[in-house]
């Protein structure tokens, strides 16, 4: 990390891929005395589309705010002359994050236990649920609890609920942390690219109750999790992280499952923590993650 003052900005875009876009960016960049501390780019996409990450610093203004937005109006010609879809961040700002969570609590408290001690880059704004189990966890965090019951008929109400409780936090960033109640295409859609899920990668061959349980049946010997964005097709959005770990024989269907959680709570986490620090561009249904 440069040692030079200033203040942190992270810039992503994507656009159509042609000569001059790296030149551009980095042309703005020194007319505005930046200090680049990292780049990365892509531009094998398939469809022709260009993806870049650019973490710099800039001396000190007379206001974050000022830095920000005269940054911003700055940049907007460069990113239309090659038709950019693109946003700039402050470093220093964190995501205001929602997690939500049932009745299974290893994602929750492994999220938790990392934004508590520094290693998770966000701003935990509370926890919501379907049950009470961990309103008491949530406490000890001192951060609020939002305890929103789900039945068939109560559907609808439920989410209105929700959504009035991501307006009134400011969330930024949903994360649904073994969160079992499937959400509506109108919530799905509202949070596009900002709703993280976390699931076992034995989808499509193990549905349903205990597919730990399943997986032991058939012997499997290697288990794994998904990370995803969540969008109206059930689990079927855009793959941030995926890991698997070996298993054997030995293994009771009790520990495959405890092995499991220990997959997904560190898959979860790396997503939640790539995301917050402006790492996945969204590329169609697949994504970008710049390491």
């Amino acid at each position: 990390m440069s040692a030079v003052p200033g203040r942190d900005y992270v810039l992503t875009l994507s656009c159509p891929d042609k000569p001059g876009i790296v030149y551009a960016v980095s042309s703005f960049l020194v007319q505005h005395s930046a200090n680049i501390l990292a780049s990365q780019q892509y531009g094998e996409s398939p469809d022709g589309r260009f993806f870049m990450r650019v973490h710099f610093r800039v001396p000190p203004a007379q206001s974050p705010a000022e830095s920000l937005a005269g940054l911003e109006r700055g940049f907007s010609w460069v990113a239309e002359s090659f038709q950019m879809s693109w946003q700039l961040h402050d470093d220093a700002t964190r995501i205001r994050t929602l997690i939500m969570v049932s009745r299974l609590g290893h994602c929750l408290n492994d999220l938790l236990f990392r934004w508590k001690t520094g290693s998770l880059p966000v701003d935990v704004a509370g926890v919501v649920s379907n049950h009470d189990d961990f309103a008491e966890l949530a406490g000890s965090y001192r951060i609020p609890f939002h305890h929103i019951p789900v039945t068939a008929g109560n559907k609808a109400a439920a989410e209105s609920q929700l959504l009035e409780v991501i307006d009134g936090s400011g969330a930024e960033l949903i994360v649904l942390a073994r969160y079992m109640q499937i959400l509506s295409g109108e919530v799905c859609k509202r949070m596009e690219g900002r709703m993280i899920n976390i699931h076992h990668s034995f989808l499509p061959s193990f549905k349903g109750a205990k597919p730990y349980h399943q997986a032991h049946a058939r012997g499997v010997k290697l288990i794994g999790a998904t990370a995803h964005y969540v969008t109206p097709d059930l689990d079927e959005g855009p793959i941030i992280e995926q890991d698997v770990t070996r298993v054997n024989h030995t293994l009771s269907p009790e520990r495959l499952t405890e092995a499991g959680r220990d997959v997904e709570a560190q898959v979860l986490a790396r997503a939640v923590t790539w995301h917050a620090e402006h790492r996945v561009l969204l590329n169609g249904d697949r994504t970008v993650v710049f390491h």
